[in-house]
């Protein structure tokens, strides 16, 4: 079977998971990607068509030129919209594009949600060439602090927490000179702790794998700087969470949602139509103890999913990302690691090579790198994980 898979930058997730996943199950895989060199590099031996993949009809006019395709996949964010039309277009299992567009677009994911009667977050769109004073104007009641966002905005990139009008307009001022065009998103700041759930459907029936607990940088920004595994979120919570994806119509695929819970109640912050990035799907991986890959290719192959899955359950772990805090060129971190600590299994990977230089941007761009760790008992891997960072040493010289 011919597996095509859109990709922007060469991930983990496709790397380490997918490709290796597609080919134990006997797949013939062709990435399409705007970035051809860089997959030629990361991944040897597979084919690689150069195309605009962030237009679908480039994406179907490529496949048209050659065999049908007999499943069309993608993990990034940003392709789940052309990958689900794609898949539309050839007959073949798939999301519903509309579905992808409400997650990817978080106006209309508000707008979804306020429809179904579920939540009602104060939100507003901030086109191209207006300023937030025209919104202010119209609701002289905006509640502050609010939160500022590009529309189609991933990894916490320029979201940021304004705590009155003049920071609004100077934060809005700052995103649109890094992206010209964008529009924003101005909504109100949901309080609470911030969650995850991670759900893998295939369109008839949708499994919860579990979600995390994440500990985020203080404010104004939103980086993720900690996640600690959580097997099994509180079942009002779980039911409150699983009602809104519904309201969106997410069930196809694997989808990471991120939420918070405040007094009870569980509020859709992001939903990030693919699986969770950042090497947690990995990890997920090893400590569910499935074929995770696999089972996520499994219903765009039009293979159902298994139920049970057969998780592995009674294992805890935690991720944490060492953050850059300034500008600078990394001339000394610690290279790539695994240990057992007791019964604790510890892995470290840098993000950015010895001798780069980089910019802080305050969004989850900035991971020097991962260290991720699972065990029996989350006291034991809390202290592994916190004994390895405080042995470390990160340097960044101006």
């Amino acid at each position: 079977m011919q597996l095509s898979l859109l990709a922007l930058n060469p991930t983990d997730s496709v790397t380490e998971g997918f490709l290796p996943a597609a080919r134990r199950l006997g797949l013939d895989v062709t990435v399409l990607t705007d970035q051809p060199d860089a997959h030629l590099a990361a991944c040897p031996g597979t084919r690689v068509l150069p195309c605009e993949v962030r237009d679908f009809r480039a994406v179907i006019s490529r496949l048209s030129a050659g065999p049908a395709p007999d499943a069309v996949f993608t993990n990034s964010d940003h392709l789940q919209v052309q990958a689900a039309l794609t898949a539309d277009w050839f007959g073949l299992p798939g999301k519903d594009w509309r579905a992808a567009l409400r997650t990817k677009d978080k106006a209309q994911m508000r707008r979804a949600l306020a429809a179904a009667g579920l939540d009602a977050v104060r939100a507003a769109e901030v086109p191209p060439g207006r300023d937030p004073a025209g919104l202010l104007a119209a609701e002289p009641d905006w509640p502050f602090p609010c939160v500022v966002k590009p529309r189609e905005g991933v990894a916490s990139e320029d979201v940021v927490l304004a705590g009155d009008a003049g920071e609004l307009a100077a934060l809005c001022a700052g995103i649109r000179d890094r992206r010209p065009g964008r529009t924003l998103v101005v909504e109100e700041y949901l309080p609470g702790e911030l969650c995850t759930l991670e759900t893998l459907g295939d369109g008839r029936r949708r499994h919860v794998l579990g979600g995390f607990r994440t500990r985020l940088s203080p404010p104004p920004h939103f980086i993720e700087e900690s996640l600690t595994w959580v097997p099994a979120h509180p079942e009002p919570v779980v039911a409150q969470v699983l009602a809104q994806l519904d309201a969106l119509g997410v069930g196809f695929g694997a989808c990471h949602t991120e939420f918070t819970v405040h007094e009870g109640r569980a509020r859709l912050v992001e939903v990030n139509y693919r699986a969770i990035g950042d090497r947690c799907d990995l990890l997920l991986a090893e400590l569910l103890g499935i074929p995770l890959f696999e089972l996520i290719l499994a219903p765009y192959l039009g293979r159902p999913l298994p139920d049970p899955l057969g998780l592995r359950t009674g294992r805890a772990a935690r991720l944490d990302y060492p953050v850059a805090e300034r500008d600078g060129t990394l001339t000394a971190a610690p290279g790539p690691l695994e240990q057992a600590i007791g019964d604790v299994h510890l892995t470290y990977r840098p993000l950015r090579a010895q001798g780069s230089y980089h910019e802080v941007r305050r969004t989850n761009r900035d991971f020097l790198g991962v260290v991720r760790a699972t065990g029996d008992d989350q006291s034991a891997v809390d202290r592994a994980v916190e004994g390895f960072l405080a042995a470390q040493h990160w340097e960044i010289t101006p």
